[in-house]
């Protein structure tokens, strides 16, 4: 009796061990091609309002692809309620399940970190893409001169809060790399994204105070 209550005790704690690690992984998110904030709220049992302060968003209706976002919410529910359901059995399941469970979380970090692997190849190549992209035309060169004069006086070293450089990029854009290179990098490729060209973006700045 006492061996059986001790294998069912590691089996117990195993099983939490599985719920934590679940909800360590749900806690950051690699935004891919497509997301929205509000499908990844959707599907992590978060909101939108908190997805934003977690990260600082500056307009919660653009993140660009590869992107991480912090997320709090708990998408662990089945896993959680699968594995009690597993300490409740006989010795012989208890023993069962931990010798499964086992290549089942291998192959699963496996998966994984291909996934990774894909995501960071096609995240390299569309921000190529969309820098490449965008028009660099005198027009729009000069609309760009006129925004980072707007927002910074055409200065790399500048700050407003969490607004960064030269053209006052959010500091999670920017991923800790505030050079002047990785400035106009990220910058071309934020205005390619989102208005296409920056005499789109001044455009939009004209119209309402920011872009």
């Amino acid at each position: 009796m006492k061996i059986k209550n001790a294998l069912l005790s590691t089996a117990a704690a195993t099983a939490s061990l599985f719920a934590i690690g679940a909800t360590a992984q749900a806690a950051t998110v690699t935004v891919k091609a497509g997301d929205t904030v509000s499908a990844i709220a959707a599907d992590h049992n978060t909101t939108i309002d908190a997805i934003q302060q977690a990260n600082h968003l500056k307009d919660v209706n653009l993140i660009l692809v590869g992107q991480q976002l912090e997320v709090n919410g708990d998408s662990t529910t089945t896993t959680s309620t699968q594995t009690t359901q597993q300490t409740t059995t006989t010795q012989s399941s208890a023993q069962t399940s931990q010798t499964q469970a086992q290549p089942s979380q291998a192959s699963q970090t496996q998966s994984s970190q291909t996934q990774t692997s894909k995501l960071a190849a096609q995240t390299t190549t569309q921000t190529s893409s969309s820098t490449s992209n965008y028009s660099n035309n005198g027009s729009d060169s000069a609309a760009k001169a006129w925004i980072a004069g707007k927002e910074s006086g055409g200065s790399y070293s500048a700050r407003n809060g969490q607004y960064i450089g030269k053209y006052q990029l959010s500091a999670s854009y920017l991923n800790g790399d505030y050079s002047a290179a990785n400035q106009e990098r990220v910058a071309n490729s934020y205005v390619a994204s989102r208005y296409g060209s920056w005499s789109n973006a001044k455009s939009h700045w004209l119209a309402n105070g920011w872009y």
